[in-house]
């Protein structure tokens, strides 16, 4: 975090949102994501820096958006 008194907010949830959760981030904390969507958001004027680390036997990355959410990468919208 840059400066370090910054903060950010970390959700973790899944499309039925049977896991839908806030965190509030602060310098050097640790979230950890057991499945599902995790967007991470910096507070105004603050950096943010994470790490994505695979755990388990089965360590695939693999990226999907939430379709709620695809307007994001839609370059016709951003016009």
């Amino acid at each position: 975090m840059s400066p370090p008194q910054g903060f950010g907010m970390q959700r973790i949830y899944t499309a039925d949102k049977e896991l839908d959760e806030t965190y509030l981030v602060e310098n050097n904390d640790t979230v950890v994501i057991p499945r599902g969507y995790h967007p991470v958001v910096a507070a105004p004027g603050y950096s943010l820096y994470y790490l994505w680390v695979l755990a388990g036997k089965r360590r695939k990355m693999v990226s999907h958006d939430d379709p709620q959410h695809s307007w994001v990468w839609c370059q016709a919208c951003l016009t």
